[in-house]
């Protein structure tokens, strides 16, 4: 199994959710497993338009739970999120925390939301 090296952003999982052979998607099939993984953040937004859908629709957030599995938001994932520029009511912040915390790359198609975070590596799947 490989180590971490890619965070999935909300915008990254409703884009794969949305058209399971777009970019992102494709992308997401050719990683390794094991390396590519959803923060707990990501997963609470992404469960919030997941409350009232079809038995397919579940299916395939179930699916990309398995390939990329759910990271817990920690200590040091909070700590990371204290340093770093503030804006109310987003989480963006604190899953770019915990990217950096986990050290790896965050994939989102949402570069400009992040853009001012010193030291946040990201990548964008949908090209």
């Amino acid at each position: 199994m490989a180590e971490f090296r890619y965070l999935l952003d909300t915008n990254i999982c409703i884009y794969i959710l949305a058209d399971l052979n777009s970019p992102a998607a494709q992308r997401l099939s050719r990683e390794d497993s094991g390396s590519v993984a959803i923060s707990t953040i990501a997963h609470a937004e992404l469960e919030r338009g997941l409350v009232d859908v079809d038995a397919g629709a579940r299916a395939a957030a179930d699916a990309l739970y398995a390939a990329a599995p759910l990271l817990d938001f920690d200590r040091e994932a909070a700590r990371v999120c204290a340093t770093i520029p503030f804006r109310h009511a987003r989480f963006d912040r604190l899953i770019a925390a915990h990217a950096l915390a986990l050290g790896v790359t965050l994939v989102t198609n949402n570069e400009a939301d992040f853009a001012d975070i010193p030291g946040l590596k990201t990548e964008n799947w949908t090209r």
